[in-house]
């Protein structure tokens, strides 16, 4: 099991006598996406629109051949008039719960919510910030603080909640974007092409005629014509799919998903809670897998064994190391080979826990009693040539002290016999 999973890193809710009891939400609720400050992405929205419209009808449709000209102005103008229109209205409509709307007083500031009180903003369908009732899929939105009927999300291209009243709008506006932009880009693609392999196609407009030189280039046709380069015309267009491409793969993402969410009849909101509650439930479940998974728990078994094989010749080396030292400091300390014994039944009596024969290694008994023998034979031979090396070192440091003292050889022959 993981002690980095994701799910064990999770903070819990403060305690009920901390000072984060008293959640105070923004002083006033917002009306709407034009409630001020805008958001930094609809600023960006509006100001992408407003190039893509100039470009588009200023530059590069109005050098289209004639009959294409007019079609690309009639589809193209649609979508992104039909876009400017959902757009707006999907911003400007307050998506508020029908009873927050009929007692709703935006200029007085929100009430502050207490959680040692309340648990949750909404209980049993009653909002405790906006002391009304509820639908059943309202829900208080943190940034408009309000609650929203059918709560899908928070758009901030939007600036402004999306739900049950202007879902619609929302959907519409992306839907015409995605159209529009992709016509877009294809328009330019084709002045970009046609501008390498047959620029006299793109310049059959009436006013080309007073031109001098293929270097110069018209826009703004035909109500305001403007000098332009052909550099400009060229660079102007890269840019343009680039930007067009980036936003056509974002909006058709959304719309996708969006389309994905009609299907399941799900919202926003559903959708984020059933990937959060299918997550955790992963999660939990992996757990329990480790925890009761045999082939884990063989691998610990496994592990275990080769630690205690490690662990006898441990021993066993720090029993010849003892000896060694013996011989230097004449001190004698050797562990018992008791606890080998006492791990390896601590080790048969944990495999024999275990559910099934195929989660215990085979052969770990009998190696480990083999193990045990040697080890314990070893031992017993060590210790004996240790006694015989011991028996002669004294003899030897006795005859040395002997003869230093008394000076006689005779009377060694008597004190080895007395020992």
């Amino acid at each position: 099991m993981s002690c980095y999973d994701r799910r064990l890193r999770r903070t819990g809710p403060e305690q009920l006598n901390s000072r984060n009891d008293l959640v105070s939400p923004p002083q006033h609720s917002r009306v709407n996406g034009w409630s001020l400050p805008l958001h930094t992405f609809q600023v960006v929205a509006l100001l992408f629109y407003t190039y893509l419209a100039i470009v588009g009808f200023g530059i590069y449709i109005p050098l289209l051949p004639h009959g294409w000209k007019y079609a690309a102005y009639a589809v193209i103008g649609v979508l992104f008039a039909h876009h400017l229109v959902a757009y707006i209205v999907a911003i400007t409509i307050d998506p508020a719960d029908q009873n927050v709307l009929a007692k709703k007083n935006y200029c007085s500031p929100m009430p502050v919510f207490d959680r040692s009180k309340h648990k949750h903003v909404i209980q049993n369908q009653h909002c405790y910030l906006c002391e009304v009732d509820v639908g059943p899929k309202a829900k208080h939105c943190s940034a408009c603080n309000k609650c929203i009927a059918d709560f899908d999300h928070h758009c901030k291209w939007l600036n402004n909640c999306v739900g049950g009243r202007n879902y619609w709008f929302f959907f519409n506006a992306v839907a015409s974007a995605v159209l529009g932009v992709f016509l877009l880009i294809l328009v330019i693609l084709y002045v970009f092409i046609q501008y390498f392999v047959n620029p006299a196609e793109l310049r059959t407009a009436p006013q080309f005629e007073r031109v001098n030189g293929n270097n110069t280039w018209l826009a703004f046709l035909p109500l305001a014509p403007a000098d332009i380069t052909a550099a400009g015309i060229v660079a102007i267009a890269v840019i343009t799919m680039l930007l067009g491409t980036a936003s056509l793969l974002l909006l058709g993402h959304l719309l996708l998903f969006h389309l994905y969410l009609l299907g399941k009849k799900l919202s926003t909101f559903d959708y984020i809670t059933e990937q959060r509650r299918m997550k955790n439930t992963r999660d939990l479940e992996s757990d329990v897998e480790v925890i009761e998974n045999p082939s884990v728990r063989k691998n610990h078994l496994q592990d275990l064994s080769f630690a205690s094989q490690q662990k006898e010749c441990e021993v066993s080396v720090s029993s010849r190391s003892g000896a060694l030292r013996h011989q230097e400091t004449g001190q004698l300390s050797i562990k018992h080979p008791s606890i080998i014994c006492t791990e390896a039944s601590d080790v048969a009596s944990f495999t024999s826990l275990s559910p099934g024969p195929e989660s215990v290694p085979k052969c770990t008994k009998e190696t480990l009693c083999e193990n045990i023998h040697q080890n314990k034979e070893a031992s017993d031979t060590e210790m004996a040539d240790f006694g015989a090396d011991l028996q002669s070192n004294c003899n030897q440091s006795l005859e040395e002290s002997h003869w230093g003292s008394v000076g006689s050889m005779k009377q060694i022959p008597s004190f080895a016999k007395s020992l």
